[in-house]
């Protein structure tokens, strides 16, 4: 079978970029997302299903943590066709007990937008949030974003150069980002089983990989992936961090040994541990 990418042939890439392989069954991991995310919804102050753009599913849920808060943006993962911010929520009793509220975005799955589509409508959730941190007692200047898996791949697009001027916001935008297991290079993903559903050809491949359009200036950004992930999936975290690093932009990535692909955002729910340590030292530095 001919290598399609680096030494890898469309079996091995099959092999590389299935992540549930790496845990087996995944239920268990996304029953406690939505059992986390439910007590959450049952617990704090919540608004649900703010609609942010013109698609049915362009929505987010808003938890505000008072008095001119910061604001940590989560985009949920799924390899662009499944969960919701419904599911995605689970961090946000930690953090807003810390003082810092939340938002979950909600945005259209494959097949029923492209790839491109689904960008737009999570570059588009940051401007209205941007634009209407007042009305929910947010601080515009204190946007941080985080992501897992596909969206980590959605927010490194978030980071991004090139998008603001388009959606009327300014460059700097954002003030921070955590992205874990995230796909940052897209090529290899087209040509592995993953292009099934993502239906993403080379020219869009590349146009949407965070790792080709770096910003004139980034924001800090934190990395982090699971021990048991694939060889390509740690690649990807550390050749991302790498280009971040050699443009001169603050960068932080590392191993969780002990966690995999689908448990690692759940650290965010925990006080104390590093991940939630490392985002609310970031998001609190300059106070």
């Amino acid at each position: 079978m001919p290598k399609l990418y680096r030494d890898y042939d469309r079996e091995e890439l099959d092999v590389q970029y299935n992540a549930q392989a790496t845990v087996g069954d995944i239920t268990p991991f996304i029953r406690e997302y939505t059992e986390l995310s439910s007590k959450a919804y049952a617990t704090l102050d919540c608004r649900r299903q703010i609609p942010f753009g013109p698609s049915a599913e362009e929505t987010l849920d808003l938890f505000p943590a008072g008095g001119n808060a910061p604001l940590f943006v989560f985009i949920h993962g799924g390899y662009w066709r499944m969960l919701s911010s419904a599911d995605s929520s689970f961090m946000a009793p930690n953090f807003v007990d810390q003082g810092v509220a939340v938002a979950a975005v909600n945005y259209t799955l494959r097949p029923h937008a492209t790839l491109d589509q689904i960008v737009a409508e999570v570059r588009r959730s940051i401007a209205w949030l941007y634009n209407n941190c007042s009305a929910y007692d947010l601080n515009p200047e204190r946007i941080f974003i985080g992501g897992s898996s596909a969206g980590g791949h959605l927010a490194g697009m978030l980071i991004s150069g090139g998008w603001h001027e388009e959606f009327g916001v300014p460059n700097d935008i954002i003030k921070g980002c955590l992205v874990l297991s995230g796909l940052y290079e897209l090529e290899p993903v087209a040509l592995s089983y993953a292009n099934d559903w993502l239906n993403i050809d080379k020219e869009t491949a590349r146009r949407n990989s965070p790792i080709y359009a770096l910003p004139e200036k980034g924001c800090p950004l934190i990395l982090s992936y699971g021990g048991s992930e694939t060889a390509e999936f740690k690649r990807q975290s550390e050749d991302y961090a790498a280009h971040w690093r050699s443009a001169g932009f603050e960068t932080d990535c590392f191993e969780r040994t002990e966690r995999n692909h689908f448990d690692i955002p759940l650290e965010l729910c925990i006080k104390g541990s590093i991940l939630d340590r490392k985002v609310l030292d970031l998001i609190n530095r300059d106070n």
